[in-house]
């Protein structure tokens, strides 16, 4: 059979290679910089009061320990002051009361800085330091800044969920984004390791945290055409070269979308339903059917009638008689991806044919009827 060429009106799909999977020191790398860059976020959104803090254990124990030796009180070691300025925040008596002025107006000052400093919530930031788990959308971002070439879908429905699972299992890395997220999603997800940014996918900024620079590819799946419609156009304008797949309801914006967006496919749901609907109605397993060059191709999984025509004859004279390709070959648990043309098949052996649609329902006919 001639090896099949891609159509000008029909996007030509690269296939992506799936990255190698890390070892443990890289996913321990990309551990250590996802912390401090949550770290680094988590300081900025607490700031002022961690100045404060800062200030106050740091600069006003060094101003302390420095007045001591000036009004002649015997000063404690040097790198013991930030703890004495501690204590005093939390009312504690860490040293002798002074009876020098300039000494106890830190008595007093500083419970009144540990009050700002609380108010100002450096409590908060200790707690969530430790537990990332309540700042879990800052969490997530944090780690989808560690990704490249990863794949973005869109969309945490069934149909979404379905893409990711497949795509976790070939060995990607996957970023979602839904704008709301069910918590039994959400922990599968989790177990998928895949992280989920909360947002519009419509929004420069969601698709900034998604990491859409550095994506590899863009999936469209939600529900909802004009979702998905400008959804595309923002990526598009993004990210010029990524790679986009649609799902679209609608059939007939397929062309216009590819033409106009510069999406490399996109699938309808009567598309892909259609051929496995029609295989099931006469017992076959049927793959989407691919037009090429305005011919129909398709996939499917036969089993050797006894007597039909495939019954013993081989792997070779069955592709050269009939312009078919025999990709897989089952005989009980012996399972032989492109079997070798001297294979010879005999009823109750499993085949899976790749050929062009009129083809392989021609093929089908014979099997069923038993023709030679």
């Amino acid at each position: 059979m001639a090896p099949i060429q891609p159509s000008k009106s029909q996007p030509y799909a690269q296939v992506i290679v799936p990255p190698i999977r890390q070892r443990p020191l890289s996913r321990f790398v990309r551990l250590v910089r996802a912390v401090g860059r949550d770290t680094f976020a988590l300081m900025r959104e607490f700031q002022r009061p961690l100045i404060a803090f800062v200030l106050a254990t740091v600069g006003l124990g060094l101003l302390y320990w420095w007045l001591m030796g000036q009004v002649g009180v015997e000063q404690p070691p040097l790198h013991n002051m930030p703890y004495i300025m501690l204590a005093l925040m939390v009312l504690e008596t860490p040293i002798d009361v002074p009876t020098q002025p300039q000494l106890i107006v830190f008595w007093y000052l500083m419970p009144l800085i540990a009050v700002y400093v609380i108010g100002r919530g450096v409590t908060d930031f200790v707690r969530l330091f430790f537990n990332r788990g309540e700042r879990r959308a800052a969490w997530e971002e944090a780690v989808v800044t560690t990704y490249r070439n990863h794949i973005i879908v869109m969309g945490a429905g069934n149909v979404g969920m379905r893409v990711t699972r497949v795509l976790t299992q070939m060995g990607f890395e996957v970023v979602m984004i839904d704008r709301s997220l069910p918590l039994e999603r959400a922990d599968e997800l989790d177990r998928l390791d895949v992280p989920t940014i909360i947002g519009d996918a419509r929004l420069a900024q969601t698709l900034e945290k998604a990491g859409l620079p550095h994506a590899e590819a863009f999936i469209a799946c939600t529900s909802d055409d004009q979702i998905n419609l400008e959804a595309i156009m923002g990526v598009r304008d993004m990210h010029p070269t990524i790679r986009i797949i649609a799902r679209m309801w609608d059939a007939r914006f397929a062309k216009q979308i590819k033409q106009f967006m510069g999406v490399n496919v996109v699938l309808s749901a009567s598309e892909l339903a259609a051929p496995v609907f029609a295989g099931a109605a006469v017992g076959l397993d049927i793959t989407q059917t691919l037009t090429v060059n305005g011919r129909e191709y398709s996939m499917i999984r036969m089993t050797v009638a006894a007597g039909a025509f495939m019954d013993g004859r081989t792997v070779g004279e069955l592709q050269h008689k009939y312009d078919i390709d025999i990709v897989l070959y089952a005989r009980e648990d012996m399972v032989d991806v492109h079997p070798p043309a001297a294979q010879v098949l005999t009823a109750g052996d499993t085949v899976v044919i790749f050929a062009s649609h009129d083809r392989i329902t021609d093929l089908v006919a014979r099997n069923r009827s038993g023709r030679r």
